[in-house]
């Protein structure tokens, strides 16, 4: 292919997969402005320590559904049409069923010691406990949203999947004000619309199904080999459920570093610098899903030319991303810390250094996660997995060394943490002599 027209195709992906991202990132950052802004800067910290939550229920589905999906798509592609429906039927029963499981143990038996387990701090503990209260009750909701939009896509209506995914959230932002300004539920409100979001997020998918085309794909029960199906499923999702948990480890594990180490102010701090990173994640998503996308059709050709073509042209992307995006929070982090509902003298001059602090570190963690994908387009496994780890395990014992040793400079451990990741992969990679050339079909 023309390099103008790898050039058209590119944005062509970039532009969808970004439109998604914006969809779930504003999704996530204007439900921290709305909380802050209705509720308190203490409603935005509660919503950062249910992100473990949210982190895990994900993990089920990359489990399950993820592993799941790449095993329909299979079967489709061979027109085996029962092999994908047994498949189908069976990630979505486990799934849902483990859901529930998860509702009734966190949500109805031990709510407040789910709540005590993420969060020590008898300040924020009520509003902390009311917002995952409602999030583990809904969480089925959560999972089978997830695990239909896999099995949509792969079934031949990704666009579906996209309306279903930017309806679910422009509901959940609507209904945070409904709920918490004029039904008066506090930050339960806030929940409750995000389950809501996700229900109707699946009663759209659902109307893949009124096409007769597409009901090759349906419920099938019934069938030998049970076990041995879920062995399948489970076996092709644990790689991505293993750097899920990891990441699940480090929100649990940095959470109760910050809070234990700077108090209720740290911890809206923190709030916002996650926040911030959803921004960053905005364009990671929309680089990486294009580079797996696009990069890997031209993998498949054996296109070396178009793979590096596409690969440049995701650099190129991400380094105007992140450096206009960084740019601008240097200039307006009062201003960002404002938009949050922030009013106290004491939080806002705690946030402007550690938002400018937090917007350099997402820098290296863009690039690095970038990179991960293309070890992955180039068949370095090894790489892209140990990457995937030392995303999230890195963080985890510079962040304590640095609350023990230097607590007032603990904003740096992101930044530290990331440095040394660039390092350890430079160093591998030499080691390993690796080179970025498509392997011989």
């Amino acid at each position: 292919m023309s390099e103008k027209s790898i050039h058209k195709q590119f944005y062509g992906y970039l532009w969808a997969y970004i439109l998604v991202a914006l969809s779930g990132c504003l999704g996530n950052v204007v439900d921290g402005i709305i909380v802050g802004n209705l509720i308190s800067e203490d409603g935005v910290s509660a919503i950062a320590l249910s992100k473990p939550i949210n982190q895990f229920i994900f993990t089920l589905h990359l489990l399950i559904n993820a592993g799941a999906g790449m095993l329909v798509a299979y079967a489709l592609g061979k027109n085996n049409t029962g092999e994908a429906r047994q498949h189908f039927t069976r990630a979505l029963t486990l799934s849902t069923g483990l859901g529930v499981l998860l509702a009734i143990v966190g949500g109805l038996l031990l709510p407040t010691a789910t709540a005590r387990m993420l969060c020590d701090n008898e300040h924020l503990l009520p509003l902390a406990q009311d917002y995952m209260q409602v999030l583990l009750i809904g969480n089925p909701a959560f999972i089978m949203m997830w695990g239909l939009s896999t099995m949509v896509g792969v079934n031949g209506s990704p666009k579906l999947v996209s309306l279903a995914v930017i309806i679910d959230n422009v509901v959940n932002l609507l209904l945070d004000i409904v709920f918490i300004k004029y039904f008066d539920w506090g930050i339960t409100g806030s929940s409750a619309a995000t389950v809501v979001g996700h229900l109707v997020g699946i009663a759209i998918l659902l109307t893949h199904w009124l096409k007769p085309e597409n009901r090759r794909l349906r419920l099938q029960f019934g069938g030998g080999g049970l076990m041995a199906s879920w062995h399948r499923i489970i076996s092709q999702g644990a790689p991505l459920a293993l750097a899920s948990i990891c990441l699940t480890l480090l929100l649990f594990s940095a959470n109760k570093i910050v809070l234990s180490t700077t108090g209720r102010v740290g911890m809206f701090v923190f709030a916002l610098c996650m926040n911030l990173l959803q921004v960053y994640n905005l364009f990671i998503s929309g680089t990486c899903q294009t580079l797996q996308s696009l990069g890997a059709i031209h993998v498949g050709k054996g296109d070396a030319g178009g793979v590096k073509t596409v690969v440049d042209k995701g650099l190129r992307f991400i380094t105007v991303a992140v450096v206009v995006t960084c740019a601008l929070v240097w200039i307006w982090p009062q201003g960002i810390a404002e938009v949050f509902g922030c009013n106290e003298p004491e939080m806002l001059s705690e946030s402007v250094p550690a938002l400018r602090v937090f917007a350099l570190s997402f820098i290296p963690f863009c690039y690095i996660y970038v990179l991960m994908i293309i070890y992955k387009l180039y068949s370095h496994h090894r790489m892209a997995l140990f990457i995937s780890f030392a995303l999230s395990l890195t963080v985890i014992p510079v962040l304590w060394i640095m609350s023990k040793v230097a607590p007032g400079a603990i904003w740096y451990s992101y930044l530290i943490a990331y440095v040394i990741e660039a390092i350890a992969i430079y160093i591998l990679h030499r080691s390993q002599h690796i080179k970025f050339e498509l392997k011989a079909k």
